[in-house]
């Protein structure tokens, strides 16, 4: 592909669909972790037959879905100041024992957001270096290196086009070969001791149209050939 030249547009799902594909993939009895932004919808699709235990990391376990407009708690929030809901048995605590939780290695599975995420599983995700972007790390650093599974949740390309799955990040590190899975619009990538490879790809997305998009080698994750859905 020359410079300048548009890249191939391809098929995409919604932020609802892909978070139900994350859910998914959680599993039963799994102490879970859904980051700001994004991946708190991840919490709207967890099945209800199942005990998936949710963490936040200013105090709470056992959190559950969002609440309906009329039965808001404002005392009751998730670390991204959202409204939320406690399941039966829920529990609340300090701040530090929440990131002791964090930093102790009792987390499952974290789900995060990313501005880029490299082919040897580096994360970017708290700051671009651009004016008034985020000050400091906070959490982000904490769960990325304590979960033993740390899934992101983003759309494969930026406003501008350019891909999120990199060689290498350009942006500061939240943390180093620490990512599991990446959830995107288009696909569904896991990081490998061989780069990115494609375990789901959606519509017409394949491996090759990927890889031209993404402007890396990718390889099939899937024995039988990538399952496509739309």
């Amino acid at each position: 592909m020359s410079a300048g030249e548009p890249k191939p547009q391809a098929t995409r799902i919604s932020r609802d669909e892909l978070a139900r594909r994350i859910a998914a993939d959680i599993a039963e009895g799994s102490y879970v972790n859904l980051g700001i932004g994004a991946p708190t919808l991840v919490a709207n699709f967890l099945p209800a037959d199942q005990e998936i235990i949710l963490h936040t990391e200013n105090g709470l376990l056992g959190m559950g879905p969002a609440p309906e407009a009329d039965r808001i708690d404002p005392d009751l929030i998730n670390a991204g100041k959202q409204p939320v809901t406690a399941l039966p048995g829920a529990a609340y605590f300090h701040h530090a024992d929440s990131f002791g939780m964090m930093r102790g290695g009792h987390l499952d599975v974290c789900v995060l957001g990313a501005f880029q995420v490299s082919q040897t599983g580096d994360l970017a995700n708290w700051s671009t270096g651009a004016p008034g972007a985020i000050p400091a790390v906070g959490g982000a650093m904490d769960l990325a290196i304590g979960a033993k599974n740390v899934y992101v949740m983003t759309d494969l390309l930026t406003k501008t086009g350019e891909s999120k799955l990199v060689e290498a990040c350009t942006y500061p590190l939240t943390g180093v070969g620490c990512v599991t899975r990446v959830y995107t619009d288009h696909a569904v990538f896991d990081v490998t001791p061989d780069g990115f490879a494609v375990r789901e790809a959606f519509g017409d997305n394949t491996v090759e149209s990927l890889a031209e998009i993404i402007g890396l080698e990718l390889t099939d994750a899937s024995a039988s050939g990538i399952r496509e859905e739309t």
